[in-house]
């Protein structure tokens, strides 16, 4: 797949009535990409994907793929996950996913072929012939996947698809995802675990109240924020950092402590007032998780 073909979103917005769930909304999804989009409840991603879809028109902005804008036979190349399960619950697995894959183009016996591999794919192959109803709900998830990938896609946009899977699935589901963006495909996934999404993204978008609040590598969104330090001296009374200019305390866990530097603080400054109260234990750069930075740009936008 030639590596310019990129999922484009480009200033859309779209209101309903008095709300506005999505303002201004832009992003690429690089070939080869997996692209985390994470938000609170209500922020606008499910909008922003069906918006992709085409289910939903948008009011403004364009969404384009390898150039050009999505029309029908390019959106026939997407797999869709929703978030809301979207197979027919009395229908058998392996004839839903022959019927899935004839809807998408592929003959007969070739839908029926990839179905097969899939449900081997996701340990499903002893429930070819059972209804999509008697599975567990996690089971029913990888089915989900199995239903966006069984006519092998172009494009891959998912909608929490790690929601309600065991770490086993979770395995399984992260290594086909990677794998497809290994392909050459853009993958955009939403999800509210956020640890898995700094795990295994290569790029990850923040969205708040319909507007992009963050987006890129997460050592790029690292890089924005305050510097902080773990210092950890056990020898030390409480509060001992509180003289030190330019430290602010944040969190204290036992003997140690998380302080961050105001701009220019010379963390030197930091370790000679640690080590005037005794033996310094720890004393490193604390980089924060996706949760913290999360947490900061949420704070700030709410601010």
């Amino acid at each position: 797949m030639p590596s310019d073909r990129a999922l484009e979103i480009e200033g859309i917005s779209k209101t309903f009535g008095a709300v506005e769930a999505v303002r201004d909304l832009g992003f690429a999804v690089r070939a080869g990409e997996l692209f985390g989009f994470v938000g609170r409840n209500g922020a606008g991603k499910t909008t922003t994907m069906r918006i992709v879809l085409g289910v939903l028109a948008a009011d403004a902005g364009v969404v384009r793929w390898a150039g050009r804008p999505l029309d029908f036979a390019t959106r026939r190349r997407i797999g869709y996950m929703p978030e809301e399960r979207g197979l027919y619950p009395k229908m058998r697995c392996l004839e839903q996913l022959v019927y899935l894959g004839e809807l998408h183009g592929m003959s007969g016996p070739a839908a029926r072929t990839a179905g097969l591999g899939w449900l081997d794919r996701f340990g499903l192959a002893d429930r070819r012939d059972a209804e999509l109803q008697t599975l567990s709900m996690g089971n029913q998830q990888r089915m989900q996947l199995a239903a966006a990938l069984v006519f092998d896609p172009e494009i891959l946009v998912l909608d929490e698809p790690f929601a309600g899977l065991d770490p086993v699935a979770v395995d399984v589901m992260t290594a086909v995802l990677r794998e497809r963006a290994d392909a050459g495909l853009p993958v955009i996934f939403s999800s509210h675990e956020l640890d898995l999404v700094e795990r295994i993204c290569d790029r990850v978008a923040i969205i708040d109240h319909g507007r992009l609040v963050a987006c890129g590598t997460v050592a790029d969104l690292r890089r924005g924020g305050p510097e902080r330090l773990w210092v950890d001296v056990p020898g030390a009374s409480a509060g001992w950092a509180d003289g030190v200019d330019g430290a602010t305390l944040v969190r204290v866990e036992g003997s140690r402590v998380l302080l961050e530097l105001a701009p220019g603080t010379d963390d030197q400054v930091v370790l000679q007032a640690a080590l005037a109260t005794g033996p310094v234990r720890e004393f490193r750069r604390a980089e924060p998780s996706l949760v913290e930075l999360f947490r900061d740009v949420i704070g700030e936008t709410a601010a």
